[in-house]
Parts: C-alpha cells; structure tokens; sequence
C-alpha cells in the first residue's frame, strides 16, 4: 500500500497543474488563518444583535468541549490520513477549506450577531491559536464547527467514512446548540453552504 500511495504522489507530483493548483492553495489558505486573528478581533469589538432562539431556551447551557473536540479532532485525523492517501483528495481539501474560510468571513462579517444567553466557550488549546489566543464568542453565521465536518463528508469518498463524518457533522451540530456556543440558524445555514463550497472546491480542482 505504501508504494501504490509513493506511485500516487510521484505521478501527481509530474503533473504541472497539480503542482501549480497545490501551492497557490497552500499559499491562500496560509494568508487566511494568518488573517484569521485580525478578523477575529475586529468582529469581537462591534456590537451586533441577539435572536430570540426558542431551541436555545429549551437547552439547558452544559459544556460539551471535550466530546465536541473529540469528534472534529478524529474525523480531522481520518482526513489526514486520507489525504496522504490520495494527492486529489489532499488537494480539492485545501481549496474547500480555503472557500470555507473566505464563505465564513464575508457572512460573518456581513451579520452581526452577539453571542447567545448563556454561551459557555469551547476550550480547544489547539485550534484556538488560529483565533489569536482568545475565545472568540461572536463568530456565529455560519458554524464552523458543524460545516467543517460535512465538508468532510462530502470530500470522502469512502462508504464508511463518509459514515462517521456525517455522524459527526450531527452531533456536533447539536452538541455547539447544547453549549450554546451558536444559534440554531448557524448551524442549520452550515449545511447549504458547505454544499456551495465544496461544489467550488471541484470546479477549481478539476
């Protein structure tokens, strides 16, 4: 198997538009998690409005980082895995999650909302360095906890992890209401968006 994965990698690696599409995305997506804290910090000074959110009134507020953190964290580690797997997988995921970022900015940027009642932060030191060390409470239309995993179950190609990324995309969709970390419209928004995404992600990798 490690040969056929070699095999892959040195045919994809002779191919001048693989190469030239890699690292422009590479390059993009870099500048935007470089950007990301800048952004952040911007969105955490203005004052937004808050939605009368009858879903989150039913929850009780109960922090859930761990388990939430537990499963973006496997199916991330099942996308590694199989993106060495596979250089086309590897490079239509960098430019999904470009747009993904991109998507997030502008819709973010464009609705302000403040936090919901009772928000409880998720505590996740890792991918909290990408939003300058802080919790970031206002980053809400649309989640990006939920549409990352069902970016990666639409990218899978693979019966059963396509499977558990759904599962998850679920579950965690729940789990960020519970901890009322988003509104119930970031969450459901996550889903068409992520389908746009991913639908541009193909067109630039094909």
């Amino acid at each position: 198997m490690a040969d056929n994965i070699k095999q892959s990698w040195i045919a994809a690696w002779q191919d001048k538009g693989f190469k030239k599409k890699l690292f422009i995305g590479l390059i993009l997506t870099i500048t935007v998690l470089v950007a990301f804290p800048i952004f952040f910090h911007f969105i955490e000074n203005r004052d937004g409005y808050s939605i009368n959110d009858p879903i989150l009134k039913a929850l009780p507020a109960t922090d859930l980082s761990i388990p939430t953190f537990t499963c973006i964290w496997l199916v991330g580690a099942l996308m590694l895995i199989r993106s060495i797997q596979s250089p086309a997988l590897f490079l239509q995921f960098i430019w999904a999650f470009f747009f993904l970022c991109i998507f997030r900015i502008i819709t973010i940027g464009t609705v302000a909302l403040n936090p919901p009642a009772h928000l409880i932060p998720l505590m996740d030191p890792l991918s909290n360095k990408f939003y300058g060390g802080t919790y970031v409470t206002k980053d809400l239309f649309f989640s990006g906890h939920t549409s990352t995993q069902f970016l990666m179950f639409l990218l899978f190609t693979r019966k059963s992890d396509k499977t558990i990324a759904l599962l998850s995309s679920i579950v965690v969709g729940i789990m960020v209401l519970i901890q009322h970390v988003h509104y119930t419209v970031d969450v459901l928004a996550a889903f068409p968006f992520t389908y746009i995404v991913y639908w541009l992600s193909r067109k630039v990798t094909n």
